[in-house]
């Protein structure tokens, strides 16, 4: 089981805040750290001093660390036309040696959009703005050296990209797509993702997505094409305590009213999330992202780094 951080800097987080926090991930053994792409708090409090843009964050944590993965769970279709997008994607790899990965979605929260005065059309025109966007990113990524690239949709129209610059990985950084969509999620994580992730729900709703996930494939023809499998991931909401009072503290902040749909936590001891891991890696995970909200609680950090790290080796 492969275990990144994930964080949201719309609570409240500066840049500095996150530098420390990845440079401990990187120090403590996680796999990665991976940060929400969000414009504003999703709750009454402010989260000041304010957002932070999650690609240019990115490019500086590049350069910052050596060994992490680094990405976006989930970068806005609606943020970024997809030329550009591409090839931010693509200098962020070069900068990171070769360590960025793409999440993307249709976009969900309104309210950041009309609060930036970004457009934000009905939920069908915004998954077909994503299909798009995953077929000329991943398009670009794919073109050969020193030839172009040409698309012809009904959002967006590329004629003859140099397709440039090249990111390190080739084709291209992994795509993740993911959500609970029943119907065109899992086709588009079928066609064009390298993983697909599930997070915050329980195990059952979870083993039905991946199995919703797994059929789509069998219908766009992945698993004949020789294409490597999707990996599945998920990603779980943590407040790990050495007593149950300091899981109770860090759960607090899981209570305040947001815009967020139900998650379910694992609220408790190091040895409850092994378990929940576990359970996960039972229908088919191998990755997980754990999702910390205090960019100052370290000790949090580092807690779930001695206590259940070690353990995961055994899991399958």
């Amino acid at each position: 089981m492969r275990v990144s951080v994930f964080t949201e800097p719309h609570r409240g987080a500066r840049y500095d805040d996150q530098l420390r926090f990845a440079r401990r991930v990187e120090e403590t053994g996680f796999e990665g750290f991976f940060r929400a792409d969000h414009y504003r708090s999703m709750s009454d409090d402010p989260g000041l001093p304010g957002p932070t843009d999650a690609w240019l964050t990115l490019a500086a944590l590049a350069r910052e660390t050596s060994r992490i993965r680094l990405g976006t769970l989930v970068t806005s279709a609606t943020f970024r036309l997809p030329g550009p997008l591409a090839l931010l994607v693509a200098q962020v790899d070069q900068m990171s040696g070769g360590r960025v990965e793409l999440g993307i979605g249709a976009g969900w929260y309104e309210r950041e959009h009309t609060a930036y005065g970004i457009p934000f059309p009905a939920v069908g025109e915004r998954f077909d703005r994503l299909a798009e966007q995953l077929e000329i990113i991943t398009g670009l990524w794919g073109t050969p050296s020193g030839e172009t690239y040409s698309f012809k949709g009904e959002h967006y129209q590329l004629v003859d990209a140099p397709a440039l610059p090249k990111p390190v990985q080739r084709p291209g950084p992994p795509v993740i797509v993911g959500g609970r969509g029943p119907k065109r999620t899992p086709e588009l994580a079928a066609r064009y993702a390298n993983e697909f992730n599930l997070p915050f729900q329980g195990v059952a709703e979870t083993a039905a997505a991946y199995q919703r996930v797994r059929q789509a494939c069998e219908r766009v023809g992945r698993t004949a094409s020789g294409r490597p499998p999707l990996v599945f991931s998920t990603g779980i909401v943590v407040a790990i305590g050495r007593t149950d009072a300091e899981a109770q503290r860090r759960a607090a902040p899981l209570h305040v009213k947001s815009a967020l749909p139900p998650e379910d936590a694992v609220v408790g001891s190091p040895a409850q999330l092994v378990d929940r891991l576990g359970e996960f890696a039972g229908i088919g995970a191998t990755r997980a992202y754990l999702r910390l909200t205090d960019f100052d609680d370290l000790d949090h950090l580092e807690l779930i780094a001695a206590e259940v790290l070690p353990q995961l080796d055994g899991i399958r």
